[in-house]
């Protein structure tokens, strides 16, 4: 049956909408109906080479929707199911899964060299991270389909497939933000809302923003910002000022850039930790001094999907939802049809706005 997808014909190529062709479902694999879908900056990074994937694609790894049919063997969700996708299901049996740290999974994108669907005109298509969301339908491995949380909407729940779990988990199982603890988070878009409402969970006693456009300003606050910095040769200079002129104990960088990451590094206090999740090009780099590193003792680690296990941390954000800790609104700054996918990634190119959710 065709449906409609948003399909990168070749890296760097704009996305065409077209129609494509979906098989029924064969075994371990679910065929779901979107709701919504999340258009995230790593879509963006596909579509420009950052991060490589067999194309053309089609794209989008956030989104929720319900079950429409299951091959064989698949027992944990049935037709009518509300489900979350989840773009890198871990395998359990490669070295990093046997040692609890399944956002390493080394077979998690193994699935986005598969062709699981067609063009009207017969073309072979591959599924971006696994789950091309970027469409009405879609035909998944059953481990990238999780059981949707009670009492959210789907098209709420969509936004817990990627960014909330990346912004959350960067703050509570990458930088362990501690009741009290000041913490300054870099890029202000889907991530890096969900992380700035990650810090005022964890009792953050101080949550500076950090963004080129002051537009974002009334967003960050409404996620959590107490202080907000426009990107500046003197933003380290700035937060210190806001920290009685320590530095922050915690830097959460999401734009992937060399000069945030080092700005995000000078910004924390001797002993400070820094967490890069954003993902920048190999052409990025970022430099550092020996003495530096053993003076100021401070720490950077990098942050794969915020180095959670979707499976354990979807219940619990979903329970941060439901109390009113969590505000997935505010991630939102504009719904859009499948048409609008194209002029979303033009936002993002311009460093426009959060994150635009497509609503099927």
């Amino acid at each position: 049956m065709a449906v409609r997808a948003a399909v990168l014909p070749a890296v760097g190529s704009p996305l065409e909408i077209t129609g494509i062709d979906l098989p029924d479902p064969g075994p371990g694999r679910i065929r779901v109906r979107l709701a919504a879908a999340g258009v995230c900056h790593s879509d963006l990074s596909l579509s420009n080479g950052t991060m490589r994937v067999p194309v053309p694609a089609v794209l989008g790894h956030e989104g929720a929707g319900t079950v429409v049919a299951v091959g064989e063997g698949v027992t944990h969700v049935a037709p009518g199911d509300g489900v979350v996708l989840n773009w890198a299901p871990s395998c359990g049996s490669c070295h990093a899964c046997s040692l609890g740290e399944v956002w390493l999974c080394a077979n998690a994108l193994n699935g986005a060299a598969d062709v699981y669907a067609r063009t009207t005109e017969g073309t072979d298509l591959h599924p971006g991270l696994n789950v091309a969301a970027f469409a009405e339908e879609t035909v998944v491995s059953a481990a990238c389909v999780l059981p949707a949380p009670e009492g959210i909407p789907l098209t709420d729940a969509a936004l817990l497939g990627c960014a909330v779990l990346t912004g959350y988990g960067a703050v509570h199982h990458s930088a362990r933000v501690r009741q009290g603890e000041t913490v300054a988070v870099f890029g202000v878009g889907g991530v890096g809302l969900a992380a700035l409402q990650a810090a005022r969970i964890a009792g953050a006693s101080k949550i500076v923003a950090v963004d080129v456009s002051a537009e974002k300003e009334e967003l960050a606050r409404a996620a959590g910002a107490t202080d907000y910095v426009l990107a500046s040769e003197n933003t380290a200079r700035e937060i210190r000022a806001l920290t009685g002129k320590q530095g922050v104990d915690v830097a959460v960088e999401c734009a992937g850039r060399a000069v945030s990451i080092r700005t995000a590094w000078d910004s924390t206090r001797r002993g400070g930790r820094t967490t890069v999740v954003g993902i920048g090009g190999k052409d990025q780099q970022v430099t550092f001094n020996a003495l530096e590193i053993f003076h100021w003792g401070r720490t950077l680690t990098g942050c794969v999907y915020g180095n959670s296990d979707p499976a354990v941390d979807l219940p619990v954000l979903a329970g941060h939802v439901r109390a009113g800790r969590l505000d997935l609104s505010a991630l939102v700054t504009e719904r859009i049809s499948l048409d609008g996918i194209p002029a979303a990634f033009e936002n993002m190119l311009a460093g426009k706005g959060g994150r635009a959710l497509v609503v099927f």
